[in-house]
């Protein structure tokens, strides 16, 4: 990054400080200003970095670190980007009082952006709805439909660190924005001029308000009403990980009529600093640990977790060697096997990063799959959606009534499984085995690199473009596709996949909501023909597989593997 003239920087950062109706944030760019005069040591840097850019906002909407600057996110960014949105939604024909539905979640200063957002839709003419509490992103989606919003938004950095929050955009249909809304919508938030410039009302004027508790209730029915006849003798161990998914889901569970599961005390609660967990996401290491103890200590049948946002769903099994985490592919396969087995006709989508698996289980039932880009921005809108998932513990069970995952929907339908297994005297492990026996073993995994210099991430894409990988895993590369051509089925994207002569496959792109590179492996070994005794050998040759394509792939990219 090039860090600009001082005298410029200054400039541009007391122009800030004169248009922020934020104290914390306008003390802290004063200070930061301050800092720099005295010729403090890396302060022009510090300025630097807040007033490189803008926030971009895109298919995820915005989502980045909190704090004073245009490359933050704070008042300022949010308000810019509710005007935006809300000329797009006037200039797209939205009469004067729709509804747009606004949720927000338990992180830091997301009341105060959702509460900005909707004195900004009120000063367009438009009708806010402001859920009544944190809650889960999947209620807002629902509210979406329920409501009739020509929009939503949800103020939540779904599992990013605690320093971080997010604005998620969503469209009358209950799905999150795709291209070209993103770039449209970004166009407004441009042309927005000084913030004293944008009206901003009292949503009571334009018949807005605070909703009360029944959009909840009649959304937790609805997931409820998922569950069937069938055992409920089961013990659960749950954590929201800080977040705000234990409410709901323990709701849903008892009105399922399953057990009360038991909950991690030190993760129960929202707190928006995430004090016992590195980063709040349960795909990474340590962030489950505390549950897997509990479960190992009180002798549980399944552990149960969602991230911040309870759009996310992990589960957690006893195998012979403890407790291990299920792969999100794993519980891909195993709620469509279960959706299958009920006779829920129509598409079964997942992204192209996720298991090629579901193709097959659909195929075996006479149903269609589709494979869609990484997001459920994609997976959402597909025409006769039944089932949806995405390999980063995203899954949608009913799009009837969400159009984007849900992680309490999914807990409550793992519930039901491993319960209707554990009256049979096994586990949803034995049903991973049923499922390989059926459909040939499976086996994904990921290598994600978490960087500090986003060119790092270009150098490596750039690498693998220049010198494409010629094996991986010991096995000839026939196929190498460049994503950001697009194709007949899916829109241009920044990826690279390879695919193995023995089946095996790799996909490489950068992450679309964190700083991060990742690699996406399967390596598939038939076992069609072999016996249930045969498994854990096959295991043990997809393992292998997968280690040598990590190592390789991390080679030719020029990462740590």
């Amino acid at each position: 990054m090039t860090t600009p003239d001082v005298d410029v920087l200054l400039t541009r950062a007391r122009s800030w400080i004169g248009e922020d109706p934020d104290p914390a944030t306008r003390d802290e760019l004063e200070a930061a200003v301050a800092a720099v005069e005295a010729g403090e040591r890396d302060a022009a840097a510090d300025l630097a970095d807040r007033f490189h850019g803008t926030l971009e906002f895109g298919t995820a909407g915005l989502r980045g670190t909190l704090g004073a600057g245009p490359n933050r996110m704070n008042r300022v960014v949010v308000i810019r980007a509710a005007a935006g949105l809300a000329s797009y939604l006037v200039d797209g024909g939205a009469a004067p009082g729709s509804p747009v539905v606004i949720g927000y979640d338990a992180r830091h200063n997301s009341e105060v952006f959702a509460r900005d957002t909707a004195e900004v839709m009120a000063g367009a003419g438009l009708r806010p709805l402001l859920l009544p509490r944190p809650l889960p992103t999947p209620v807002l989606a629902y509210a979406i439909r329920e409501r009739g919003a020509v929009a939503g938004v949800m103020v939540t950095a779904s599992h990013n660190p605690p320093q971080d929050n997010g604005y998620k955009v969503y469209l009358g249909d209950g799905s999150q924005i795709v291209p070209p809304a993103d770039s449209e919508i970004a166009a407004r938030i441009r042309a927005v001029g000084h913030l004293a410039t944008v009206p901003r009302r009292d949503p009571a004027e334009t018949g807005g308000r605070v909703l009360d508790e029944e959009v909840v209730d009649s959304y937790l029915d609805t997931v409820a009403g998922l569950a069937g006849d069938g055992p409920r003798d089961l013990r659960i161990v749950y954590t929201p990980l800080h977040g705000v998914g234990a409410g709901p889901l323990l709701q849903v569970l008892e009105t399922a009529g399953f057990p009360a599961a038991q909950v991690v005390d030190a993760q129960e609660e929202p707190d928006p600093d995430f004090p016992t967990v590195a980063f709040p996401n349960p795909e990474e290491p340590g962030a489950m640990d505390l549950a897997l103890d509990l479960a190992a200590r009180t002798g549980a049948d399944l552990v149960l977790a969602n991230d911040p946002d309870a759009d996310r769903c992990a589960a957690a099994v006893a195998g012979q060697d403890g407790w291990r985490m299920l792969r999100g592919d794993e519980v891909g396969a195993l709620l469509a096997d279960h959706l299958l087995r009920a006779g829920r006709c129509g598409t079964y989508a997942t992204s192209i990063v996720s298991s090629s698996l579901l193709a097959k289980q659909a195929a075996a039932h006479g149903q269609r799959a589709a494979e869609t880009l990484t997001g459920f921005k994609w997976i959402g809108r597909l025409p006769d959606l039944v089932f949806g998932y995405e390999e980063a513990l995203g899954y949608c069970v009913d799009p009837a009534h969400v159009a984007d995952k849900d992680g309490v929907s999914a807990a409550l339908l793992l519930a039901e499984i491993a319960a209707a297994a554990k009256a049979e005297g096994r586990t949803l492990l034995d049903l991973l085995d049923d499922v390989a026996l059926a459909h040939g073993l499976h086996a994904t995994d990921q290598l994600s690199v978490r960087v500090e210099d986003l060119a790092t991430i270009g150098a490596a894409m750039e690498r693998l473009r220049a010198h494409p990988p010629t094996r991986l895993g010991g096995s000839p590369v026939v196929q190498a596709d460049e994503l950001s051509e697009g194709s007949a089925d899916l829109p241009p994207t920044d990826g690279l996949r390879y695919r193995t002569d023995d089946g095996s496959r790799v996909i490489v792109r950068p992450s679309g909501t964190e700083p991060k590179i990742k690699c996406y492996l399967e390596a598939v070994v038939p076992t069609q023909d072999r016996t249930r005794e045969e498994l854990p050998a096959a295991r043990a040759e997809a393992a292998d597989r997968l280690a040598a394509l990590r190592a390789d792939i991390a080679h030719a990219a020029g990462l740590p593997g």
